[in-house]
């Protein structure tokens, strides 16, 4: 039987009698709907869909390959008649920074939600604000996970989301908060019921308002749970793991607190199948808006990526690829030009929100740090970023040093706060980023470079 955080903390793995002061307890107010009475948005206005995901790392989709067994049928036909990005970044590589940042458009550094123990603050602005000022009816359905009692937002109609496990929810009977009401979900598969109330909320709901809803799945953190008739689907594949990762890697002192502990082998094939039921999942609410699909944009993204085994490592937070590059793709019938299109524009988490209002015809809030790759979309010869920021702030117990980060299209360059010194990786030559280039003389120049333009990174965004 595979062990939890909780089991960890308790007392597993030989750490008996360890708890953990400074976690934050589950909230239990708030969540309640505070409609916004505004505008009467426009005739054609378009429906938003977001569909926001855990831990799904930017190579495990079907249509990319990378994983030949793997199959995501919803997502991949979502690519085929989108845009799918495979140059998109979160700015922190963790989840409640980077709910945060989804709805803000703005760095942990400005929203202060900087770790999974940062509280997010009553009143902080979020698109939900402006887009029910312009008419939009909204909804927020699924994981929240930041601490503290729930927010009331703004002009959300509908909350739907959990407590329960400090937030991060159970995959079977988890009980859910609706509209600020604990209600008890015996016999239910999470994926499958989050699903259920947003479809439920979509048909109760319609008074001819565009909508926009967040649907931000459990799926796929541990403990990697598949329904269960997609379970053991995988047992019998052969799986492709990088060359320094070993069975049981988890228990490593770094590794450890993720609460994966056992076979990295099984928790592989558990998060792949647990990954195919929520790709069913999302095809059950792209197959429901299909009669306003025309008018409906639908965004999917994760909020981080998740190491197999890369570097020794089990989990996120660190800045490599793995952990900071997550899928990203949009549908946007009126406005994408090249249906199936995959762009090396590099985007990030913070562009959601902008872009978003902008696709809506919202003005965007001059606070948003993200821009919006609307033109993108629409094929527009446009000036970019070539390079984006990633930052990483303390989170106990992880044994993660907090660092900074600047990604371009060649190189990735890190330094940490403290116990670590930094690394310089020549992601064009070392896609897997395991040559560490910093204190080779040949590559001081680069190195120094890479460093002034993290400083001014820092400066802009912090």
């Amino acid at each position: 039987m595979a062990l939890t955080r909780r089991d960890i903390l308790v007392g597993g793995v030989g750490l008996a009698g360890l708890t953990v002061s400074g976690c934050a307890g589950s909230p239990t107010t708030g969540g309640r709907p505070i409609p916004v009475q505004g505008a009467t948005a426009p005739p054609g206005s378009p429906n938003l869909l977001v569909i926001f995901s855990d831990d799904h790392r930017a190579d495990h989709l079907g249509i990319t390959g990378e994983v030949p067994f793997l199959q995501t049928p919803a997502l991949d036909t979502l690519a085929s008649e989108g845009v799918r990005f495979d140059r998109a970044y979160v700015t922190t590589a963790l989840c409640s920074p980077s709910r945060a940042t989804l709805l803000t458009g703005q760095y942990a550094s400005r929203h202060g939600v900087q770790n999974n123990l940062s509280a997010w603050t009553p009143g902080t602005p979020s698109f939900f604000d402006s887009l029910a000022a312009a008419g939009y009816r909204c909804a927020y359905i699924g994981k929240w996970h930041m601490p503290g009692d729930l927010p009331d937002l703004p002009g959300v109609e509908r909350f739907v989301t959990f407590t329960i496990e400090e937030g991060q929810g159970v995959y079977r009977d988890c009980p859910l908060i609706v509209d600020g009401v604990q209600t008890p979900r015996p016999g239910t598969y999470v994926s499958t019921d989050l699903t259920d109330y947003a479809l439920q909320w979509l048909e109760e709901t319609d008074d001819g308002r565009p909508f926009c809803l967040v649907v931000a799945h459990k799926a796929v953190h541990h403990e990697f749970e598949p329904p269960d008739d997609l379970l053991g689907t995988y047992d019998d594949v052969a799986i492709d793991l990088p060359d320094e990762a070993f069975t049981y890697q988890t228990l490593l002192d770094r590794n450890v607190w993720e609460g994966t502990a056992g076979r990295l082998q099984t928790s592989y094939r558990r998060y792949c199948e647990t990954l195919l039921g929520m790709d069913r999942e999302i095809g059950r609410l792209l197959d429901a808006i299909e009669p306003v699909a025309d008018n409906t944009v639908v965004v999917y993204t994760s909020d981080n990526g998740y190491s197999w085994g890369e570097h020794v490592l089990t989990g996120k937070r660190w800045a490599y690829d793995d952990n900071i590059k997550v899928p990203f793709i949009v549908r946007w019938p009126d406005g994408v030009t090249a249906p199936g299109t995959v762009s090396d524009a590099p985007v990030l988490n913070a562009d959601i929100a902008p872009t978003l209002l902008d696709i809506a015809g919202v003005p965007i809030p001059a606070a948003m740090q993200g821009r919006s790759i609307a033109p993108l979309l629409r094929g527009e010869a446009i000036e970019w970023r070539d390079e984006v920021f990633y930052e990483y702030f303390a989170d106990f117990p992880y044994q993660v040093p907090p660092s900074q980060a600047v990604r371009t299209d060649q190189w990735l360059y890190v330094e940490y706060d403290r116990g670590l010194a930094p690394e310089l990786y020549d992601t064009v030559a070392d896609p897997q980023q395991q040559v560490n280039l910093a204190d080779d003389p040949a590559y001081a120049a680069t190195r120094q470079e890479l460093s002034q333009r993290l400083a001014d990174l820092r400066r802009e965004f912090t």
